[in-house]
Order: structure tokens, then sequence, then C-alpha cells
């Protein structure tokens, strides 16, 4: 089996994040493999220890992305790849588009994402991977176990060859499907607990290279036109509004009741007259 693995570097949700100008300031931010993401990746390295599938790492972004790709390798990826951009670009329709162009020939059996992307809250890129591609997706991923269909003892199995049982987190429930490969599937919180690098992993990922491939190598001169024409645009980021200092009622029961009313009517938060 051949498996690909969709990794984006986002900043650690842990650290203090500085927004200047409208933008997220690099200088000084750590930046982690996106956690959504590690699941895949541990996902796909287990499959390639049960049945010796060729892991493959792909990134778009920014040349510091090639430490999240690096840590992959340490992890146990056999091959990474990077699509290098000058910038890390909020236009998934083009993020989309240049992994799939890339993708494309390698014809992979499974591809791997997370659910969605903590910095940008956005999970679209796979979705859209999997249309371009066209290409079965099962989304939130919590159970997943590849098999051959003449195994399922599924009366008028309608495939043939290896097929995905992913049992996936529906709203609260959870539901499981059947699809045939080759397939997008996306990983939710559960689906594993993922690994750390160890030393040995780490110091032989710095002997392999990370293939860097270019939009403009890429993308043919329509899509490149195509995706110019972005249908959405961010304009900027900004943190969540302060919140006002607490107030504090002293006295008796009695009166911090009472001075909880008075408060609520004075901010309208309830009408007069309402009790």
């Amino acid at each position: 089996m051949k498996v690909v693995v969709l990794l984006k570097q986002t900043f650690d949700t842990d650290e203090k994040v500085e927004i200047v100008n409208g933008k997220i300031n690099e200088y000084g931010a750590k930046y982690v493999i996106n956690p959504y993401d590690e699941y895949a990746l541990e996902e796909a390295l287990r499959i390639k220890e049960q049945v010796g599938a060729e892991v493959i790492a792909l990134t778009v972004g920014p040349e510091r992305c090639s430490v999240a790709l690096r840590t992959a390798l340490a992890l146990g990826a056999d091959q990474a790849i990077m699509i290098c951009e000058l910038e890390e670009s909020d236009h998934s329709l083009r993020t989309a588009t240049l992994m799939a162009e890339v993708i494309r020939p390698m014809q992979p059996d499974l591809i791997l994402a997370g659910l969605f992307a903590v910095d940008s809250g956005s999970g679209s890129v796979a979705l859209q991977l999997a249309q371009l591609l066209e290409l079965p997706h099962a989304a939130a991923a919590i159970q997943l176990k590849i098999v051959e269909a003449n195994e399922l003892g599924v009366e008028m199995m309608p495939w043939h060859g290896k097929v995905a049982r992913v049992t996936r987190d529906a709203e609260g429930d959870v539901e499981t499907v059947l699809i045939p490969l080759p397939a997008v599937i996306t990983a939710q919180q559960g689906l594993n607990e993922p690994r750390y690098p160890s030393l040995p992993g780490i110091m032989k990922s710095k002997k392999k290279a990370i293939i860097e491939r270019y939009p403009s190598e890429v993308l043919t001169d329509e899509q490149r036109k195509q995706l110019n024409s972005s249908l959405t645009l961010r304009v900027s980021i900004s943190p969540p509004p302060a919140r006002p200092t607490g107030i504090q009622f002293t006295g008796s029961s009695e009166r911090q009741v009472k001075q909880l009313i008075q408060s609520l009517l004075e901010s309208n938060m309830i009408r007069k007259g309402e009790r």
C-alpha cells in the first residue's frame, strides 16, 4: 500500500500568539504539526507496521514547514514532499489543487489528513482534495481498519479489493461506513495516541532528503488563472475582545441579590417589570 498524509504546520495553541497589523507575528512563535494531522500520521505509521505500507508526508507552505516534514520522517515516514510557497496561504482551494496535482501521479491507496486545522478552524482542504481527485471520503474517523472486500461477508458487495471500514464521530453519536480504496479519510481525536520521535529516528531523519516542488511546475496557466480569482479573502486576524472586569457584590445574601438584580436591570439584560 501507498499512504499519503497531509500535514500542516500550525502555531502551538499552548503558546501565546501575538497579532500585529492583522497578522500572526511569526517571530518567536512556536510551530508544531497540526494536532489532528498527528492522528492521521500515527494511523498511517500503524498501517505501515501492519501491512508494510509506504508512508509519504506532504505539506504546502514556506520554508519553516520543513520542520514538520522532518518530524514526520523521524517518526517513520518513508518520504517527505514540500510544495514551496513564499507564505502560508489562506486559500484552501489553492492548497487542495497543489496537493491534488502532486498526489495524482502517485496513485496512492489511501490519503489521510486531520479533521481540521487548529489555527484557522478550517477543515475544507481534504474535502476539496477528494473532490478534485474524484475519490470517496469519510470524515472524523475514530476507528479505521483496512480489509479485503471478500472478508466482510456483506451480501451484494459492489467492490473488490481493499475496503476501509471507518467508524466516525457523528455529532455525539457514531456510525460505521465502508468505502473502497483509494479514498480520503480525515482523523478525529481518539483515533489513536500519537507517538513521540525516538533519538535514532531523529538522527536518521537528518540524512533523508525532503523533495521540493514549486507551484510554477505543478499548476497549469489555466489553473493559476482560476485560483487567482479567489471567492474569499481574509482581510485580517484579530484577537477576541477583552472580557470586562467582573463585579463583586458584598454584604449579606439579601443585599447581594438586590445588587445583582439592579445590575442586570441597568445593563438591560432583563426588562423592567419582568420578574
